[in-house]
């Protein structure tokens, strides 16, 4: 209820989940727990909900400045990688 309230707060027009894939890029069990997650935001939300690799997001993260919690600045990076993947098609 707090997301399908926070996504129509904010008026956003897709969600995006970082999917902890192992480093060979395969799905490890927090993986597919998180594609059980997606599915059930998919089935509660009336928006578009992607899952996308995070990979790396937590080391970059922790490389940049800024006073933000790591996990707010991992965040970020997960959406600018995902927006510039997104611009590229």
């Amino acid at each position: 209820a707090r997301v399908r309230a926070i996504v129509h707060e904010q008026e956003a027009e897709r969600v995006v989940v970082g999917l902890p894939l192992t480093l060979r890029g395969e799905q490890g069990s927090q993986a597919l727990a998180t594609e059980e997650f997606v599915r059930a935001l998919q089935d509660a939300l009336e928006v578009p909900v992607e899952s996308y690799d995070e990979r790396f997001t937590t080391t970059l993260a922790a490389g940049a400045p800024g006073t933000a919690p790591e996990d707010a600045r991992a965040a970020a990076h997960l959406l600018d990688s995902y927006l510039t993947r997104m611009r590229a098609r």
